[in-house]
């Protein structure tokens, strides 16, 4: 069977009857688009998650479409096939004139003195949340770190702590976060899909009690600069898009940066070598919490968090939805397809990256540059006019962070443990990445 585009059919198969190649998926994502690669090449058609959807593997397919300088291809309509109505209107959901004027209203919540000072209020948080953590066998990596950056963004981003509500709040975002992944796609009482959807309506409740102080207010918190915004022309973003777009920055702000604080974590347990070397060069720094000025000083730092990003990329795929007919690659994808950016993929590719699986930071110092033999053979942070626009934050909050963790504790692995991971729809570990957490005296 083939998907029918004007220039010939988009090669492919839907797999097995009903579940297609969801469970192929779901069991070794990275064995399954290599079978795809090998057998049809960077274009072709599948089922899987109840979609019927276009893969595009390959730095050359995946940069295509990152660029989009046809605008073939659109967010929104890609997204809501699998994030439904749990992120509607966030900014990664907007395309084209509407992304770029909420783009630039919201880039400046992300200025450099804005990160500045984003980082000097998270670090007694850090301070504090690290501090706190027990020591023991079984330490878990991953609720540790996720509770810990959870309140840092209410902090920055709300410039609230919420007390008994955190937990509710949390639950409410977790349930956001994995309702895409439902395989029962209905509001069923109890289900994935129906707990998302309860936890939407949570959130927006949540923040548009909000949303009068904050503007009436002077405040420096993300939240305040939302509701205080403006365009070049003067205009300002409604109520619905401040507690839109801060649903989604909820999310990415603790989300993603956990997992790659996990994966880091666990990367750096299993190459004590590596971890003993950030380590030193957090010591030589002289001080218990980074600034800014301290971040381009922990460059080995930053080569494990490279390598952690394409060894377990936070966001493993990015759906688009097609325009128009666009050609990729000699292949006429249809108008009204669903494409799946697989990113991940591109990070396994052993076309591009020697020995893939291994564990190798220098591959990305400036002796190596192996991310460079492509423009988009690297791109956890997506690229072209969708780049993740709080990259620059994501990435001062995972040094600020590991570098109080690396000046407190060591940490290790049980012998010949290695980590499950949950893949769908983010890939966190199935039993929160147990460590032995030792106190450094």
């Amino acid at each position: 069977m083939a998907v029918r585009g004007s220039r010939g059919p988009v090669p492919g198969d839907g797999g097995p009857p009903l579940v297609g190649y969801t469970l192929r998926y779901l069991h070794d994502p990275a064995q399954h688009w290599r079978q795809r690669y090998d057998r049809y090449g960077p274009v072709s058609w599948e089922r899987t998650f109840g979609l019927r959807v276009v893969s595009l593997l390959g730095p050359d397919a995946t940069g295509l479409a990152l660029r989009n300088h046809e605008q073939a291809f659109a967010n929104g309509p890609g997204q809501q096939r699998i994030a439904g109505p749990f992120f509607r209107r966030g900014l990664s959901m907007l395309d084209f004139d509407e992304h770029r004027h909420h783009r630039r209203i919201l880039a400046g919540a992300f200025a450099p003195d804005r990160l500045r000072g984003y980082l000097a209020g998270m670090n007694p948080s850090i301070e504090r949340g690290v501090a706190g953590w027990r020591p023991g066998a079984r330490f878990q990596v991953y609720p540790a770190v996720k509770q810990l950056t959870l309140e840092l963004a209410t902090r920055i981003f709300m410039g609230e702590r919420l007390g008994p509500e955190a937990d509710r709040f949390n639950a409410a975002l977790f349930a956001c976060i994995r309702a895409p992944g439902a395989v029962v796609r209905v509001p069923a009482p109890g289900l994935r899909w129906s707990r998302g959807l309860a936890g939407r309506r949570y959130l927006e409740e949540f923040l548009r009690l909000r949303v009068p102080a904050k503007r009436a207010g002077s405040g420096t918190d993300m939240f305040s600069r939302l509701c205080h915004a403006e365009a070049e022309d003067g205009s300002r973003l409604s109520d619905d898009d401040v507690v839109n777009h801060m649903i989604l920055m909820m999310v990415a702000a603790h989300d993603t940066s956990t997992i790659t604080m996990t994966s880091m974590s666990y990367y750096l347990a299993r190459h004590p070598e590596w971890q003993q070397r950030c380590r030193e060069e957090s010591l030589a720094l002289g001080t218990p919490a980074v600034d800014h000025a301290d971040l381009d000083r922990l460059p080995s730092l930053a080569l494990v968090m490279k390598e952690a990003l394409r060894l377990v990329t936070p966001v493993p795929i990015l759906l688009r939805a097609t325009v128009k007919d666009i050609d990729v690659l000699g292949v006429t994808v249809p108008a009204g397809t669903v494409a799946a950016l697989a990113l991940a993929f591109t990070h396994q590719m052993p076309e591009y990256w020697p020995s893939p699986e291994r564990f190798d930071p220098e591959r990305f110092a400036d002796h190596r540059r192996e991310d460079k033999v492509h423009p988009y053979a690297w791109q956890p942070f997506g690229g072209g006019p969708h780049t993740c626009i709080g990259l620059h934050f994501a990435g001062q909050q995972v040094k600020a962070i590991l570098h109080q963790m690396l000046l407190r504790y060591r940490w290790s692995l049980a012998p010949g443990y290695r980590i499950s991971l949950d893949r769908f729809p983010l890939p966190v570990p199935r039993d929160g990445l147990p460590v032995q957490l030792e106190k450094i005296t």
